[in-house]
């Protein structure tokens, strides 16, 4: 028996996420591609692990996921036949054999996500499906001062998509850079210990109101505290953010 890690590319525009659908067979998601790529491949059903959900409309540059198989196919083959059975938006960038207990969530330490945002008063035809669009000049100074203020470990409950009582909201932010490439492309990179749901997007809608300048950069610090989602901005799209890495 073989436990074999994969790192996957993709580009969530048409799929509803990464997880597997119950309820119907007409959702497409991302595992349900690579898990039917494995079938064809290995003649047998595969449960595929992932490091973590992405919504629909995602994309991810270095999703990790992992599959117990009795096969002896070498993993450049294994990587070469799952590609060739995949729709041209996900992509198999490599396959590693791992110890038997490895399981890619729960063995996950960090994960890090890049948000990005067109940020200019005519929209881009070649980011359409990868970045939010944002007509309103932003204080990129007033969205860095704000994010200043989430860097650490702390309460992020004003940032999860539901109010959901009894779940954990703490989680550690370790970065949390802004950076202006060009002059209208914004990047957003968040690296954390977790992330609740929508957390990303949420804390991303936030500091455009700051940028635009409806919400004062200090009011980061009241949003926390309130620990309630009416507190904190809107969800900012989901084609705007992508995975960049999961580290273990």
């Amino acid at each position: 028996m073989r436990n074999i890690r994969l790192t996957i590319e993709y580009d969530g525009t048409r799929f509803m996420g990464w997880q597997a659908q119950a309820n119907t067979k007409k959702l497409k998601t991302v595992q349900e591609e690579i898990e039917k790529a494995a079938c064809k491949l290995f003649g047998k059903a595969i449960r595929l692990k992932g490091a973590g959900r992405t919504d629909s409309g995602v994309h991810a540059e270095a999703q990790t996921a992992n599959f117990k198989i009795d096969s002896r196919l070498p993993l450049r083959n294994i990587q070469k036949g799952l590609n060739s059975c995949l729709p041209s938006d996900i992509v198999i960038i490599s396959a590693e054999d791992m110890p038997l207990d490895f399981h890619s969530r729960f063995d996950a330490k960090e994960k890090l996500y890049r948000y990005t945002i067109v940020n200019r008063d005519t929209r881009s035809p070649l980011l359409r499906r990868r970045a939010a669009m944002c007509f309103y000049v932003l204080d990129i100074g007033a969205m860095k001062k704000a994010a200043a203020y989430l860097i650490g470990k702390k309460d992020f409950k004003s940032f999860q998509a539901t109010d959901e009582k009894d779940r954990r909201s703490v989680r550690h932010i370790k970065r949390l850079d802004i950076v202006r490439k060009k002059s209208s492309v914004i990047e957003i990179y968040i690296q954390a210990d977790g992330f609740l749901y929508n957390m990303v997007r949420n804390i991303v809608g936030t500091l455009i109101d700051v940028g635009r300048g409806r919400t004062n950069p200090d009011a980061v610090k009241d949003i926390l505290k309130k620990r309630h989602r009416p507190a904190a901005g809107q969800t900012a799209p989901a084609k705007g953010l992508c995975l960049v890495r999961v580290f273990y």
